[in-house]
């Protein structure tokens, strides 16, 4: 068993913790923001992630993960430290570790033993080498202290299953006994473990998203050359991604990537490459392609209804993805606030997402309780969130509660013969259709 402190109980580190705890170590977790540790004392937590409660709950329940505001309570006594805290996007596209750099000065202000201090949080590269020297310069004890990179690669909405079966983790680390006490914390999981340098697991973490940002931009490219061609691009996807070298995941056209993590990573690494005087075409395109995808299904959606003003259009989906209530850069949020803009009457449903996004859209859009009640009366009803709620509507019933007959589907949820039978005018993403000229991409 081992001490282990985390210090930011957002995402990251609030999975991490109760993971660890899962695993039968002692973890403390420890936020600047008070009233997030009053909550996670009370055992209510901040963010939607399914199976997350449950297991804060049991480990609480046996004393093995506690909360506190006290950073320093998740520093002395603690073996291994977890730096897990947020590093937005600058205004320049640049990581802003300012969070890390404190949380680095705290360490060095109360470590009192033997520490591995663990980057968890997302930093550009050398940022290890940042919090070494800083832990270095401040603290005041003797004791030897080590940092190490470990990246996370957790996805919302599957984040504790992503954590208790990674398909790898990376550890990037120069000092065998860290690299040791890393080995031994990991080895419940049974994962395969990959050793590097500090900067070379800093690469990785922005690599594997600007890849996948990449991919999906590439297959909201493809989709538009479909939907002009008359190909159907679930079936490019389907078979394109059966070669091994490819693979079919993040091969789902859509209004583009979002989140926390991919658009702010594949930007920062952008940021890497000029800085380095160095060309990234590829990752340039891949922002170019997503931040064009929500502009494009607005088009296509006016091309439909005829003009966006005093129309009313019912959005079903507001955060980045499913499973998750994350609306950070979600292109939902963008794809209303352009509806908006263009003077339509927007009300809308997400089965957890409401809260965040109304914090987003303010009284801009009407939010109701249920699909159908976002139905009533619209002009048009888009799908921008691939919710298995949404895979279950009776598209009759949606269809006899609208005034339109338009059904714009961005997740390509449901199958454009079935949705003609039930009355609609149907548009997917890359999804040609002979049923209507209106299909058309404009």
């Amino acid at each position: 068993m081992h001490r282990i402190g985390v210090i930011g109980s957002g995402y990251v580190g609030l999975v991490t913790g109760t993971c660890l705890a899962e695993l039968g170590n002692d973890v403390v977790c420890a936020d600047t923001d008070a009233k997030r540790i009053e909550g996670l004392m009370r055992g209510e937590l901040p963010l939607h992630e399914p199976g997350l409660a449950e297991l804060v709950h049991a480990n609480q329940a046996s004393g093995r993960l506690s909360f506190t505001p006290d950073v320093g309570d998740a520093v002395r006594g603690r073996n291994i430290i977890f730096i897990a805290v947020g590093t937005p996007a600058r205004d320049d596209g640049h990581l802003d570790v300012s969070h890390v750099r404190d949380a680095a000065i705290d360490v060095a202000k109360y470590v009192d033993g033997p520490t591995i201090v663990v980057n968890k949080s997302t930093v550009p590269v050398q940022t290890a080498d940042l919090v070494h020297s800083l832990i270095a310069q401040a603290k005041t004890s003797a004791h030897e202290t080590t940092v190490v990179s470990n990246p996370e690669f957790l996805r919302e909405g599957s984040a504790v299953v992503d954590f208790m079966h990674p398909d790898r983790i990376v550890i990037g680390v120069s000092h065998e006994g860290a690299e040791a006490a890393l080995r031994e914390l990991y080895a419940p999981l049974r994962a395969p473990l990959l050793v590097t340098d500090p900067r070379t697991a800093e690469m990785i973490k922005l690599v594997s998203n600007a890849f996948l940002a990449t991919k999906i931009s590439f297959i909201n490219e493809i989709a538009n050359i479909c939907a002009a061609v008359g190909a159907d691009v679930r079936d490019v996807a389907a078979g394109a991604g059966a070669d091994k070298r490819i693979g079919a995941a993040c091969m789902q056209p859509g209004l583009g990537f979002g989140g926390s993590c991919l658009p702010k990573d594949t930007l920062a690494l952008h940021r890497i490459a000029e800085q380095a005087d160095v060309g990234a075409p590829l990752l340039e395109a891949a922002l170019s392609v997503n931040a064009a995808q929500v502009r494009r299904t607005v088009a296509r959606l006016i091309a439909l209804v005829g003009g966006l003003r005093g129309r009313t259009i019912a959005v079903l989906g507001l955060a980045f993805k499913a499973g998750t209530d994350d609306t950070r850069e979600s292109p939902a949020i963008a794809f209303v606030r352009s509806l908006v803009a263009d003077g339509a009457i927007v009300v809308a449903h997400d089965p957890a997402a409401e809260e965040r996004a109304g914090r987003e859209l303010g009284t801009t859009v009407r939010f109701v309780a249920h699909p159908y009640d976002a139905a009533e009366g619209a002009d048009a009803l888009v799908i921008a969130t691939a919710w298995n709620e949404y895979t279950e509507l009776d598209l009759a019933e949606l269809r006899r509660h609208m005034r339109g007959d338009v059904l714009l589907d961005a997740r390509n949820l449901y199958d454009p013969l079935k949705a003609a039978a039930a009355g609609f005018r149907y548009a997917g993403i890359g999804r040609s259709s002979p049923l209507s000229a209106a299909l058309a991409s404009p």
